[in-house]
């Protein structure tokens, strides 16, 4: 919920307060040079002259504001008044100039890692390396023994009871894995706003805290059979991540698992104010100018879910070595998306196009699932 601040406090305006000055003031100030130079000279001095400019100081002083000739010509400028116009005219002239430097492109760069107004784009040589970086995950889940299921195909299967094997398993692995991807969701969303420029917000420090609380407060998975192949969260259970039975089963690897879990998380750090908001924002932008896809609203929450997801595996990964390749590992927290339906809705990208722009997002992903190693700083 957003605050507005409606109400202004406005001073009088610059016409009112002429007005008064030549009201009340005027008269006042003609009854004291009445009394000072007498009805007969203030006659005089009234009926002067076109042109006549009165250099008396007594009477200088005595009536500041410039005198209007009777016969309605303007007085003539003195020299000092010319130059003060022709200087102000060259300040002028050189703001214009300026101005039009700007308007061609000539614009100050703002600070940040992605705050900059000027819409980012992707090399032909860079969407490559991400279709062939989905290639890999694809072809990895295939041969994967801990590959995901792809959502498709959960999809099709029947429904699981809560304690067959497979969802035993499944929630058993969630379990153990919750509190490692709660620090782990912790630490992304720090980077995220580091990387998009919005610790420097007002008000950050005080949203970030409250996100991080929500998602401490995450205790319980719970196993469900009528949820099948999704995982949600209930804002009124905040502390509750539920797993369809399928799901569960679906992931059998701790990489798979994380990305869902901490997918969920997101969405409980977000809260039902729309926390998290400015983030979804930034990151929404960011992609659609990347894909020249319209990623915005529920979409561009889904979407930095799952980056958050992608951003938790990798840091698991880099923090848990084993003898698997690393394009395995990483694939195994984005081979749920290799479909053959391939679908998106309202509030979803369909899962290869989510694939495709969280690689777009984070290149380096795409680097290390093609190449099996991080690139180098160069080419970060």
């Amino acid at each position: 919920m957003h605050s507005w601040k409606n109400a202004r406090q406005c001073g009088r305006t610059g016409e009112d307060r002429m007005r008064n000055l030549g009201g009340t003031g005027t008269r006042r100030r003609q009854e004291m040079e009445r009394r000072k130079y007498g009805d007969m000279e203030m006659t005089q001095r009234n009926t002067k002259p076109s042109g006549h400019i009165d250099t008396d100081p007594s009477r200088v002083a005595a009536c500041p504001c410039l005198h209007i000739s009777p016969s309605g010509r303007p007085p003539v400028p003195s020299p000092q008044l010319r130059v003060s116009i022709s200087l102000a005219l060259s300040v002028i002239l050189l703001l214009m100039v300026n101005a039009a430097g700007l308007a061609q492109g000539k614009r100050p760069v703002r600070k940040g890692s992605h705050s900059s107004s000027t819409a980012e784009r992707m090399s032909p040589e860079a969407r490559e390396l991400v279709e062939r970086a989905i290639n890999v995950v694809c072809l990895e889940r295939k041969q994967d023994p801990k590959g995901s299921v792809p959502i498709d195909d959960m999809q099709g299967r029947p429904s699981l009871p809560i304690y067959s094997p497979e969802a035993v398993a499944g929630a058993e692995r969630a379990r153990r894995l919750l509190p490692l991807a709660k620090d782990l969701v912790i630490g992304a969303l720090r980077q995220l706003s580091a990387e998009y420029g919005l610790d420097r917000t007002k008000g950050h420090q005080t949203t970030m805290q409250r996100a991080i609380a929500r998602v401490r407060m995450v205790k319980r998975v719970k196993p469900d059979m009528d949820s099948r192949d999704n995982a949600s969260v209930f804002l009124g259970t905040p502390h509750t991540i539920t797993f369809g039975t399928i799901f569960l089963a679906g992931l059998p690897s701790d990489e798979g698992m994380i990305s869902v879990l901490a997918h969920e998380l997101m969405h409980i750090a977000d809260g039902d104010r729309d926390s998290l908001g400015a983030l979804f924002r930034a990151v929404g932008r960011r992609a659609s100018s990347l894909t020249n896809m319209k990623i915005d609203e529920q979409k561009a929450e889904e979407l930095t879910s799952d980056l958050v997801g992608a951003m938790a595996v990798r840091s698991f990964v880099s923090n848990t070595p084993d003898y698997d390749p690393l394009p395995r590992r990483i694939s195994r927290s984005l081979a749920h998306n290799c479909v053959e339906e391939d679908e998106g809705d309202e509030d979803h990208l369909s899962p290869r196009d989510t694939v495709r722009a969280l690689l777009s997002l984070r290149p380096q992903l795409a680097h290390e699932l093609v190449y099996g190693q991080p690139p180098s700083p160069s080419r970060k």
